[in-house]
Formats: structure tokens, C-alpha cells, sequence
């Protein structure tokens, strides 16, 4: 079976390529085979062509249920938010974005846009599927698929999230914490939320700081 490339041990040639167009068939099978690379995995909800070597727009998504994308094109978003996330390309990296709430997105397969919403409570324009009230979710489930989805056209697009990662600001107005402030440390590799009693011996250490960041997703 085909594997997922770690472009930190291996050159992947399509990574950072716009990939082409494919007819519907072709996007299918190859959709088919990127759910089955990526059932093989406990560690990814979502899968881009490129990201096995295959040069095709074509990507997968399974968060609250699962999505194929042929050729897709993010036509509207909006609501941007801050969001921390990793890549089965880059693994045991993960970097602060920032992504939308809210996107539209057109897919070759699909006459219709489909809309996915990080909202709890959808509004009018949308599929039957979040229509259905008995089907609702948790707004976290919500947002985290319209990230995913985001990344994975990203792929599709030659764009990682290595590329889009947003450097946060140090804090430099705040001298001290209470015990039990939850702060947000990085060593430039990871962020961790610890209260101020744990977090100080590890700055303290000379190898982790003080960031400034919502939390981590």
C-alpha cells in the first residue's frame, strides 16, 4: 500500500506543486485509496494526494463523517480565528495558523456548494445534512472539520501549514503570574498550557518561553 511521505526524512516531488485537475472517475479511486492509507492511521482525520506522491486534486476528510474532495475550490470564508495544528507530512510538528469558521466550497462531484460551519447552530443556505437537528454536533467537531478541510486544499494547492504557521508574539508586559495562571509555553517545536508552578522551572531552563495564544485545538 501506498504510504504517507515524511517530508522530513524523504524528498516528496509534488509536495509544494498546484496539483492537476482529475475527471470525477479518477478522483473517486484515487479518493478510495486515500481512505484506505488513511484507516491504516489513528493519527490523521484528513489526506491530500500529495501527500503520497500522486499528483491529483484530490483529497479526503473524516471528522464527523466522511468527505472526498475532487478539484476543490474554497469560494467564500470568513469568521477567521487563531487554531494550532499538526500534518501526517510533517509529524510531531505542530504550528499556530490562522484559519476560517466558516468556508464554502465548491467540489467537482457536487452541483451544489457544500457549507461547513464551525457555528453550533447552522443558519439557512445549507445541506439537508446539517438541516437535520437530531444530527447536530459540538461546535469544536464543527470547526475542526472546516480546518481540515482548509488543509487539505491547501495540500492541493502546494501550500503546508509549515508555510502558513503564524509566529507568536512573546509577552513582555506581564512580570509575574499567580500559582495557578495557566500560561502558554513553546520551546519552538510545541506549546503547552501549564499552570505558572509547573511552567516555571521548564522557562526557567532556559529552553521553553512565554507565548501569547488562545488554546490549543
Amino acid at each position: 500500500m501506498t504510504k504517507i511521505i515524511n517530508c522530513f526524512k524523504e524528498e516528496n516531488p509534488v509536495i509544494n506543486k498546484k496539483l492537476r485537475k482529475v475527471s470525477v472517475d479518477e478522483g473517486l479511486s484515487i479518493a478510495k485509496d486515500l481512505f484506505n492509507i488513511l484507516s491504516e492511521r489513528k493519527d490523521g482525520i484528513g489526506l491530500a494526494a500529495n501527500q503520497v506522491g500522486i499528483d491529483a486534486s484530490v483529497a479526503v476528510v473524516n471528522v464527523r463523517e466522511p468527505l472526498i474532495l475532487i478539484n476543490p475550490v474554497i469560494k467564500e470564508q470568513w469568521d477567521e480565528i487563531p487554531y494550532y495544528e499538526g500534518c501526517l507530512s510533517y509529524p510531531k510538528k505542530g504550528v499556530h495558523t490562522k484559519r476560517y469558521k466558516n468556508i464554502i466550497v465548491h467540489t467537482e462531484q457536487e452541483e451544489s456548494d457544500w457549507y461547513f460551519s464551525g457555528e453550533p447552530t447552522p443558519g439557512e443556505g445549507m445541506g439537508t445534512w446539517e438541516q437535520d437537528k437530531s444530527n447536530k454536533e459540538d461546535e469544536t467537531q464543527r470547526v475542526l472539520e472546516a480546518v481540515c478541510i482548509q488543509h487539505e486544499i491547501d495540500h492541493l494547492n502546494g501550500i503546508s501549514c509549515i508555510d502558513k504557521e503564524v509566529k507568536l508574539k512573546p509577552i513582555v508586559n506581564k512580570k509575574s503570574f499567580g500559582r495557578n495562571e495557566i500560561v502558554m509555553i513553546t520551546n519552538g517545536e510545541e506549546t503547552k498550557d501549564l499552570k505558572w508552578k509547573k511552567a516555571k522551572s521548564l522557562i526557567d531552563s532556559g529552553e521553553w518561553e512565554i507565548y501569547i495564544g488562545g488554546p490549543i485545538t
